[in-house]
C-alpha cells in the first residue's frame, strides 16, 4: 500500500524535548554615515523544531524509526503538535470559525466562540487552521475576548499562509502543524543496553 502524506507522529511516543524556533525574514540596512536603519519585513515566516525522544527500547523505538523512514528524507510530510500545550490557556470554548473570506496578514477575524467571554484565548495559545495537507499552526499573540455575538479578532504568528474560507473550522485544542524533515539523512543510535537514542530536526511544510 502506498504511503499517504501527511503521516501522523506515533501517538504513544512522548517527547523528551521540543525546541521550537520562529523564523522571520527581515531585511535591515544601515547607512555607513549616520547609522540610520531601513527595515523591511518580507513575507517569509515559518516554524522550525528539533525533537528529542526519551531513551527507548526496541519495541517503541522501531515505530519511530519506521515513521522517519516513511518520510523519505525531506519528501514526505507529517503532523505533530506541542504535546505540552494540548489545551488552551484561555477558556477556548464554543465552535470557532473563520468570519469572512479573503483574509490576509497577521489578524484573523473569527466567530462562533462562547459569547461575552474574557480570555477566550490567552497569549501563547496555539490555534490550527485546515487539516491534512492544508494544516497550518499559529500562535496567539495577545489575550483575546469574545463579544456578545461570539466574535473575536486574533493577532497571530505567522501571517496567514493563504486566505482561509469563510466559516472554516478553527481548532483550539490538540493542535498540530504540518512538518517535513530538515535533512535527507535519517540517523539514530543504539547503545550496548539496546537503548535507542533518536533526535530529528524539522521545518514547517510550506
Amino acid at each position: 500500500m502506498a504511503i499517504t502524506y501527511p503521516v501522523s507522529f506515533p501517538a504513544s511516543i512522548g517527547l523528551a524535548n521540543l525546541n521550537i524556533r520562529a523564523r522571520t525574514v527581515v531585511g535591515v540596512s544601515a547607512s555607513p554615515f549616520t547609522g540610520q536603519q531601513q527595515v523591511y519585513k518580507h513575507q517569509g515566516q515559518w516554524w522550525e523544531a528539533e525533537v528529542s525522544l526519551p531513551p527507548m527500547k526496541r519495541a517503541d523505538a522501531e515505530q519511530v524509526v519506521a515513521f522517519l523512514l516513511k518520510m523519505n528524507g525531506q519528501y514526505g510530510t507529517f503532523l505533530l503538535g506541542d504535546k505540552s500545550a494540548t489545551s488552551t490557556r484561555g477558556i477556548g470554548t464554543g465552535t470557532p470559525l473563520v468570519n469572512g473570506a479573503s483574509q490576509t496578514g497577521s489578524e484573523l477575524v473569527t466567530d462562533g466562540w462562547t459569547t461575552s467571554t474574557t480570555g477566550i484565548l490567552k497569549a501563547g495559545d496555539w490555534i490550527q487552521l485546515g487539516s491534512g495537507s492544508t494544516t497550518r499552526l499559529y500562535k496567539v499573540l495577545d489575550d483575546v475576548n469574545s463579544d456578545g455575538s461570539g466574535n473575536a479578532t486574533i493577532n497571530i504568528f505567522p501571517d496567514l499562509r493563504s486566505s482561509p474560507d469563510d466559516d472554516a473550522a478553527i481548532t483550539a485544542n490538540n493542535t498540530q502543524g504540518l512538518w517535513r524533515l530538515a535533512s535527507n539523512e535519517t540517523q539514530y543510535s543504539i547503545d550496548q543496553m539496546s537503548v535507542y537514542g533518536i533526535t530529528f530536526a524539522c521545518v514547517e511544510a510550506l
